[in-house]
């Protein structure tokens, strides 16, 4: 070899076994990885980082005397190591395609080929047509070399075509994994039939290290994905029953009072009871229609659901509770139940009727980023370290928020007294 060959050699065989370690190393330390492509991928690198040394093997006789049939023997363990992957990526990819590997057609074609091979390769310790080597130590190919290195290219080529074949079986990431491990390496196998190129093999080894090494760390990046959105998927499930409960658990006294109040209205005002039937039959329609809606609505749904809510109140308290709303921008969308308990929540534990009248605004507007909520009130005030039930219902709805939307919902105090919850929407998360 020259000597620029030879650094490229070196080059490329210390990057494929720096890259078979890290493969060894990830496929023994990844937890999601199943106990099959675990034990396969430990052997595949096992077996890269053979081939990588082995190849020093042709160095030997250049710097050391040794006899010829040791070089013999070790060319020939080189040559039996390089051909152990082919046979390795037929069992991967008979497995991804979810087939029999011990009654596979395919596998059976292909140790055929291989017992051919190995046959060959004896026969070339013996025939010098086939290879030799001179008293100087040097390994020279003879005019049938292409003979020996023909099975393997046929194992290639029905490795080639049997991952084509399977592609409707197999990922994309699978697929695309092994056409990077089998095809460049078959194309630089057939170029050494007639010339020695054998740097240019190396190379395809780092390839193929390379295709499974990152065939390795997809598979975690994929598994750690998943395992997040089924996280995000049961946090969303935990909020969406707590907020059902929240609804199905509706307090029975504001029911009890509620119909109270219109059984007294029917003599004294029938039109507004009238108008409390209708408010208090739109305040449950909405409750009901939230709990079976898993995605976010529109706000003006949400308003309307609070509306009724804040009409019924109202008839009940007479001139208690006022409120003012000022919602220009409705245009966007947010979780259900969100807007409504947080109103209640100011009603039910913010309202004392021994401190004067109770009022309460609803502000939308469009910031930059997106849509934002602010429910201020005269209330008793928020206690951050409290932990009872309206702590734990603002909880739920922030917790919602952040999984279905990316948005957020922040808590201060009023100026002077009071209560401010502010719900923040971004744009473009919905």
């Amino acid at each position: 070899m020259n000597t620029w060959i030879e650094f490229f050699y070196f080059f490329l065989t210390g990057g494929a076994v720096m890259l078979s370690v890290l493969g060894l190393w990830f496929s023994a330390i990844i937890p999601g990885i199943d106990s099959w492509s675990r034990r396969f991928f430990r052997g595949y690198f096992i077996v890269l980082m053979a081939i990588c040394f082995s190849g020093f093997f042709e160095l030997i006789p250049r710097y050391f005397t040794i006899p010829n049939a040791v070089i013999y023997f070790l060319l020939y363990l080189e040559s039996l190591i390089l051909s152990l992957p082919l046979l390795m990526l037929t069992v991967y990819l008979l497995h991804c395609s979810g087939e029999n590997i011990r009654k596979s057609r395919l596998l059976h074609g292909v140790l055929g080929l291989w017992v051919v091979f190995l046959v060959t390769l004896t026969a070339a310790l013996f025939i010098t047509d086939i290879a030799y080597i001179m008293p100087d130590g040097q390994y020279y190919t003879g005019p049938w070399y292409p003979l020996l290195l023909l099975p393997l290219i046929v194992i290639m080529v029905l490795n080639l075509v049997g991952t084509i074949w399977r592609r409707k079986r197999l990922s994309r990431k699978v697929y695309f994994s092994l056409l990077i491990a089998i095809l460049p390496m078959m194309a630089a196998m057939t170029v050494q039939m007639f010339v020695d190129v054998f740097p240019i093999v190396a190379f395809c080894i780092v390839l193929s290290a390379l295709s499974m090494y990152g065939h390795i760390l997809s598979d975690q990046l994929e598994q750690d994905l998943r395992h997040q959105r089924e996280i995000a998927e049961q946090q969303l499930e935990i909020a969406n029953q707590r907020a059902s409960i929240m609804v199905l658990q509706m307090r029975p006294h504001f029911i009890y009072n509620t119909m109270t109040s219109i059984y007294c209205l029917c003599n004294q005002d029938p039109q507004l009871a009238r108008k409390v039937v209708m408010d208090f039959t739109t305040y449950l329609r909405q409750n009901f229609t939230a709990i079976t809606s898993s995605t976010p609505i529109p706000f003006s749904a949400e308003l309307e659901h609070t509306r009724a809510y804040l009409a019924v109140e109202q008839a009940q308290y007479e001139d208690s509770l006022f409120v003012d709303y000022d919602t220009p921008h409705t245009r966007f969308r947010i979780p259900p139940l969100t807007l409504q308990p947080i109103v209640e929540n100011a009603v039910k534990h913010g309202r004392d009727p021994y401190a004067g009248p109770f009022h309460i605004s609803i502000r939308t507007r469009k910031t930059e980023h997106g849509s934002e909520i602010v429910v201020a009130d005269n209330g008793s005030g928020y206690d951050p370290v409290d932990d009872s039930e309206p702590h734990i219902a603002l909880n739920n709805i922030q917790q919602r928020l952040e999984i279905m939307c990316g948005g957020c919902l922040k808590i201060t105090p009023g100026d002077g007294c009071g209560t401010v919850v502010t719900v923040t929407i971004p744009d473009n998360k919905i």
